[in-house]
């Protein structure tokens, strides 16, 4: 199941191929573990042309969040031929949630939410699902979060006819009560796509961050993202407020937020996700 120039340049880096176990789901990458002369790996794998430099980018992403007490998978290589692009990673053993997985989960992200820098944004632009991010510096947050995540989009969804230039304006009149809703707080290390799919449970029940769309941005982006698709624990969130609490509010903010991974969903995989955007919108109309 792994290509044949694929299979070349891993064996060139990683020994000799002895068995490979696809990996389910990925709806941009291919992807499982495999077993080499030289030890366990994961590798994944996508079409170079179509998603360019995805993985020096991701790859970058990892090393950044590798700065937290979060575990993230080490980055053994990313190699390159002119049809395919593959990320060579560690080989985490899976394993199942214990008592204090998600109290430290949640520990361990609110302290990830403490590395800043002085702007928002990030030295490179990078990937959110399969469309591009761009990561631009800003001074402050709704400038960043307006300009670098809502509008190019919103650009997206106009060229490719799903939405409308009144649809627009509903989102230019809610920039312009942003700055009485959202929080204002210094950057945050965000990994970015924090929903279900990108984390697992290595074999000792501790939580390990996988594909990643990290920036300098508003810590909250990432608890919203874990609620969009039915949300983690409780104990994840009792234990991130206890360790680092988020102002006031924060259930009014987080729909705002989730605009941002709503809009991607519209451009990738069609109007399904147009009427939950309507409906957040509309609150504020």
């Amino acid at each position: 199941m792994i290509p044949e120039d694929i299979k070349k340049s891993i064996s060139d880096k990683l020994g000799v191929i002895h068995s490979f176990q696809q990996a389910s789901g990925g709806c941009i990458n291919n992807g499982g573990a495999i077993s080499t002369s030289k030890g366990a790996f994961f590798i994944k794998w996508n079409n170079a042309k179509k998603y360019p430099d995805m993985f020096v980018a991701e790859a970058k992403g990892l090393d950044l969040l590798r700065q937290s007490q979060l575990i993230v998978p080490k980055v053994i290589d990313v190699l390159h031929n002119q049809e395919y692009q593959v990320l060579v990673l560690e080989h985490i053993e899976s394993g199942s949630v214990t008592s204090k997985t998600w109290k430290d989960f949640g520990q361990k992200l609110a302290l990830m939410h403490q590395i800043s820098q002085p702007q928002y944004g990030l030295g490179h632009d990078n990937y959110m699902g399969s469309l591009n991010q761009v990561n631009q510096w800003h001074n402050t947050w709704i400038d960043f979060f307006i300009d670098q995540r809502l509008e190019p989009q919103l650009k997206i969804s106009r060229e490719n006819g799903l939405i409308d230039s009144s649809f627009e304006f509903k989102f230019q009149r809610l920039y312009k009560l942003l700055p009485d809703i959202l929080s204002i707080e210094k950057p945050a290390l965000v990994h970015g796509d924090l929903w279900s799919g990108n984390y697992m449970i290595d074999s000792n029940g501790n939580t390990v961050l996988i594909d990643p769309a990290v920036s300098f941005s508003h810590r909250e982006v990432d608890l919203a993202m874990t609620k969009l698709f039915g949300g983690f624990s409780n104990d994840f969130y009792s234990s991130y407020q206890e360790t680092c609490p988020t102002a006031k509010g924060l259930s009014e903010r987080l729909d705002i937020y989730n605009l941002y991974p709503l809009l991607i969903h519209l451009n990738v995989f069609g109007s399904g996700y147009l009427s939950q955007i309507r409906s957040i919108v509309s609150r504020y109309d």
